[in-house]
């Protein structure tokens, strides 16, 4: 099938052209007909899919054929966990609807509102958000969503793993009942099925993937590495293994900012994005990354699923995650629409039990690959603390009068050396 056979409107094929899109992936043809049709769409779709342009290209279709009137009123809502991802669905609804009439924003947090709100008081037909700016908007009454047409729900179980779903529900509550819904999610844990069923009407329901499977084009290994030598084992394969960009993730910002860096010290241009960055910091540090200026980009798991990066070879998980389904998302911002590419993950005894439930989750056995001078097979499980530190236990005392020692006790002095008064 071809973008021509899903009786698009001539300028968004136009602008689909010239973005170089042909084929539709497997989500795109099934959910665009639908979404054409005013159906409420349930969509289970992994990262790297085509999912953003499966609801963008017939949101836009349908409110140009509708031909809204051209007034303040928002259209069209779509709501994101983060900021990263909502200025990437931003840049596809301008790459999508550049040869049409209509207006979109984005909004997020963690930037002064005053350009945001001077847009919004211009008009906007489709507006992007994040959960807590959108609804600091509402309050201010700088923003309305009685007159909404579509809402789309994006990375639902990434709003309820970063504690997002109250707010959902108090947005959900301020638009109206009459309104076509898209809802898209990678998995469906419990919380997110009831969540769906509540909102949706009579969805159709498309799903592309096995929950939290990883795309055969993805070649995925690990390396067996102490933990005190895999900034040199990072660093040996990014001079002697593997070229061109490679996206790091790390489980901390401390992390993060550390590997950055030591890596900068060996020469290698890098920069961190994560939460304590400021949001031009980050967006510079994305645009650095995809135009080549910077090779190497370390990331927490904030940007797992809101950077996307045309062709992007590497990732390399320089901790894994203690939460396996994680390890999907972060490893599917490569090998995307196709294109082949390659994850690799180091393991040392603090990321042993995290091993076993990744492959537990995608079901498969990840290769070890052992030709790289820090393997080692000795490596021995690690607990962590509540603190996610790896947990020393204190040493047992060796006989009651040592405990006695330990805390301080002192022996009294011989009872004939006291007297009583009488």
């Amino acid at each position: 099938m071809l973008f021509t056979d899903l009786k698009l409107i001539k300028p968004i094929l136009d602008a689909l052209q010239n973005e170089g899109y042909e084929k539709p992936t497997p989500i795109q043809e099934q959910a665009i007909p639908s979404i054409l049709e005013h159906r409420d769409v349930l969509g289970t779709a992994q990262t790297g899919t085509g999912k953003t342009a499966a609801f963008a290209i017939p949101i836009l279709q349908n409110l140009t054929e509708r031909k809204a009137p051209k007034n303040n009123h928002i259209k069209a809502l779509i709501l994101t966990p983060t900021r990263e991802l909502a200025i990437q669905i931003e840049e596809s609804f301008n790459a999508y609807g550049k040869n049409l009439p209509l207006r979109k924003l984005v909004i997020f947090g963690g930037v002064k509102q005053g350009n945001q709100e001077a847009a919004l008081r211009k008009g906007v037909d489709i507006l992007v958000a994040t959960p807590g700016r959108l609804l600091d908007f509402v309050a201010q009454g700088i923003i309305s969503l009685k007159n909404l047409e579509i809402f789309v729900l994006d990375e639902a179980d990434r709003m309820l793993d970063m504690g997002f779903v109250h707010d959902v529900k108090r947005i959900i509550k301020l638009i109206p009942q009459k309104r076509q819904t898209l809802f898209f999610s990678a998995t469906m844990p419990t919380e997110i099925q009831k969540l769906a069923d509540s909102i949706l009407n009579t969805p159709i329901k498309v799903s592309v993937t096995p929950i939290s499977s990883t795309a055969e084009t993805i070649k995925q290994s690990i390396y067996f590495v102490e933990k005190d030598d895999k900034i040199a084992l990072l660093t040996h394969i990014l001079k002697n293994d593997i070229s061109g960009s490679v996206l790091v993730f790390a489980r901390t910002k401390h992390g993060a900012d550390k590997i950055s860096k030591k890596l900068q010290q060996s020469h290698i241009t890098t920069e961190a994005i994560h939460g304590n960055k400021s949001q031009n910091a980050r967006q510079n540090a994305l645009n650095n990354f995809k135009s080549g200026k910077t090779r190497v980009l370390i990331a927490t798991d904030i940007a797992a699923r809101g950077i996307d990066i045309d062709e992007l070879k590497y990732v390399v998980n320089f901790e894994l995650s203690d939460v396996a389904e994680t390890y999907v998302h972060r490893i599917g911002r490569t090998g995307r629409a196709g294109s082949e590419g390659s994850s690799i993950s180091f393991v040392d005894g603090l990321d042993l039990l995290n091993l076993k439930d990744t492959e537990k989750l995608i079901g498969m056995k990840i290769p070890v690959v052992k030709d790289h001078p820090f393997h080692t097979d000795n490596l021995v499980v690690e607990k962590r603390d509540s603190n996610n530190k790896p947990f020393t236990p204190r040493p047992k005392p060796k006989d009651p009068s040592q405990q006695r020692k330990d805390i301080g006790f002192k022996k009294p002095k011989n009872k004939s050396n006291f007297s009583r008064k009488k």
